[in-house]
């Protein structure tokens, strides 16, 4: 069996064209220094999400229902990995205290680069899946076992300075604590110096390595059509930077997240283990992960506004004391 790709060469050629305006728009609009508000951050992700819906509605007469599914599975799982993963960059330009308006500039240079170390991955992945059917099995056993790593071990600290890329790339360079320019090198006294900038771009791009090891494989157990791998994670990417400024704030409210995407890893590593004696339909796996990820999504926010409730009624019957005191 060898490599698979529902697209043609057209279709390559459209999703090129559409990436490309799409990251020029991006580069374009946010290009200024200002903070993002949440009431921008969240136009601009539910513009990037029908994007993605739009692109996968378009190309579905071409590619067919079941791959088309495919998509939109593969689509919402990489979304929900990194809606996730969003936490570790909150933690690491919150380390390297970087501004609102420079972390803008980093998460354009860090997708970029994203796009490339996982066009790497996928074509890598698909060409190993369709050489060794055994890492089917590899690759499941793997997903299962992160699945239970990610429900076991909460309120684990992220340390970016522990990070090997951030111990190269200062060794490697000396690196100035000016964040008063938006380069990644600066001049000074005749040489070129490294800004905290790019060491953050560096701990950035190390650490989406890490979500790759985890999602690709996840999202190959979906689908091997290297078509409906790399277009519904690129465009899962591309909504990231958005996304970040939409979540930065309410990031703690998604306490079940984890849960929920543990739970889906563990079954999309149970489904590719058992590749060869059972085949969920497409549609099927869809609806499991919508659901898990919802019902802990809803799970998060129901929690949440109870313990927002409970300060309210506590506080009463302590005021008399404090007035019979004075």
């Amino acid at each position: 069996m060898g490599m698979e790709s529902s697209g043609s060469l057209v279709l390559w050629i459209v999703f090129a064209v559409v990436v490309l305006v799409s990251l020029a728009i991006d580069l374009g609009v946010h290009n200024k220094h200002h903070g993002s508000s949440t009431k921008e951050a969240a136009i601009w992700s539910a513009v990037w999400i029908g994007l993605a819906i739009v692109f996968g509605l378009a190309v579905s007469p071409f590619i067919g229902a079941d791959r088309t599914l495919e998509y939109f599975t593969a689509y919402l799982l990489e979304k929900s990995l990194s809606v996730d993963n969003l936490f570790v960059f909150i933690v690491i330009f919150s380390f390297f205290q970087i501004p609102q308006d420079l972390q803008r500039r980093v998460l354009f240079w860090g997708i970029l680069g994203a796009l490339v170390m996982r066009a790497i991955f996928i074509f890598v992945g698909v060409a190993l899946l369709s050489k060794f059917h055994f890492l089917f099995y590899v690759f499941g056993a793997f997903l299962v076992y992160t699945g239970a790593k990610l429900l076991f071990s909460k309120n684990e600290e992220v340390h970016p300075e522990k990070n090997f890329a951030y111990r190269l790339v200062c060794k490697l360079f000396h690196v100035s604590d000016d964040l008063s320019s938006e380069h990644f090198f600066i001049k000074e006294k005749g040489k070129w110096i490294a800004t905290r900038l790019l060491v953050v771009l560096v701990v950035i791009e190390a650490t989406d390595v890490v979500f790759a090891i985890d999602s690709i494989p996840a999202v190959l157990a979906v689908t091997q059509d290297t078509f409906v791998v790399y277009t519904s994670n690129i465009f899962a990417i591309l909504g990231l930077r958005a996304l970040y400024f939409l979540l930065a704030g309410v990031m703690g409210k998604f306490r079940y997240l984890n849960v929920g995407l543990a739970f889906v890893l563990a079954f999309i590593g149970v489904k590719m283990v058992l590749v060869d004696f059972f085949k969920m339909p497409p549609l099927g796996s869809l609806v499991v992960v919508a659901s898990l990820l919802t019902a802990s999504i809803v799970a998060s926010v129901i929690v949440d506004r109870r313990e927002k409730a409970l300060p309210a009624t506590e506080p009463e019957p302590q005021k008399p004391q404090v007035g019979s005191g004075e």
